[in-house]
């Protein structure tokens, strides 16, 4: 299947959107600017890119806690997550949740979640959700490589399964489960462990949009076609530590520098588009502009936002369903 200029396009702006996001959220939080925690996602675009591409506002993700690169790629508003972030009343949860907890329903976007592995199991919610009433769609759960040990996670694979629930499990592997070589922590594959519960499983690199997107688009597919769900192993890398102030004394001395230089998800699709003639260097350089520019005002509105009140402290503490 062949993707559009307009296809790539949109590709390059989601990918290139997250590392602007990402990159001025770092310099922000460095500067003592944003409140609470935060996990950022720069290095791993293409994964959550190529797998949202295929989504739409009836499909339903689960994120982690670096869930930042998954909302954007699922259609949230940059603006409102950036408020979210500085913990400010127009932010996407009105400033209450913060970056380990933005949240869209109207996007389909379930929430990040603080909770290691607690995302597996409310996409089987809403998987089932939409088989039974029949929808057409389907719900991924994102999780770490360390997310992949919880009982949480196994028991949704086995629930998956069983109901034969349209639902897509990505398990991004950075090497790392917090600052323990996932050699260490993760043991065994990931593909093997779908295997073992009669899934579907593929391996790709998460460096590859292209790569990740063709992956996706058959798990996808099959899941919207009552085949039941897969297991997406996506190998990838992250540039920042596990958390902002993380000092990174795990990684080997210049890790990171040389896995910015050959493994940048942005210049390998930059690269692969331009020798193929599919987009000149100049759109995708209109497109950085773009993305630079509309980060930095999200940044100021942000800043000059209006804090939650007293008031607000009682609003959304339950809602009805009627």
């Amino acid at each position: 299947m062949q993707l559009s200029r307009e296809d790539l396009l949109q590709a390059y702006r989601k990918m290139r959107m997250i590392r602007e996001f990402e990159d001025a959220v770092h310099e922000e939080f460095s500067a003592g600017n944003i409140p609470g925690f935060v996990h950022l996602y720069a290095g791993e675009e293409a994964s959550g890119v190529g797998v949202c591409m295929h989504l739409d506002d009836r499909d339903a993700i689960a994120s982690t806690h670096r869930g930042h690169g998954h909302c954007i790629a699922k259609n949230c508003d940059e603006r409102g997550m950036m408020f979210e972030i500085f913990g400010r009343k127009e932010g996407l949860c009105g400033g209450k949740g913060g970056s380990m907890h933005i949240a869209d329903l109207s996007k389909g976007m379930m929430g990040a979640n603080g909770i290691v592995g607690g995302g597996p199991p409310l996409i089987c919610g809403a998987a089932l959700s939409a088989k039974t009433l029949k929808t057409g769609g389907v719900a991924v759960a994102f999780v770490g490589d360390g997310a992949s040990n919880q009982g949480t996670t196994f028991e949704s694979y086995n629930l998956a399964k069983v109901w034969n629930l349209p639902a897509i499990f990505v398990v991004e592997d950075n090497g790392y489960a917090e600052s323990t070589a996932s050699t260490w922590s993760v043991a065994g594959s990931q593909v093997e462990r779908a295997k073992g519960f009669g899934m579907k499983s593929y391996e790709v690199d998460g460096h590859d949009f292209f790569a990740v997107w063709e992956a996706a688009r058959e798990a996808i597919e099959q899941a919207r076609n009552g085949g039941g769900p897969s297991l997406l192993h996506v190998k990838l890398n992250r540039y920042y530590g596990h958390f902002e102030g993380d000092a990174i004394s795990y990684k080997a001395p210049g890790e990171i520098e040389a896995i910015k230089a050959a493994k940048d998800s942005l210049m390998i699709f930059r690269n692969r588009v331009s020798e193929a003639g599919l987009l000149d260097g100049a759109a995708m350089d209109a497109v950085d502009k773009e993305c630079r520019e509309k980060i930095a005002q999200c940044v100021v509105e942000a800043k000059a936002g209006a804090m939650p009140t007293e008031a607000d402290l009682l609003t959304d503490v339950y809602t009805s369903a009627y």
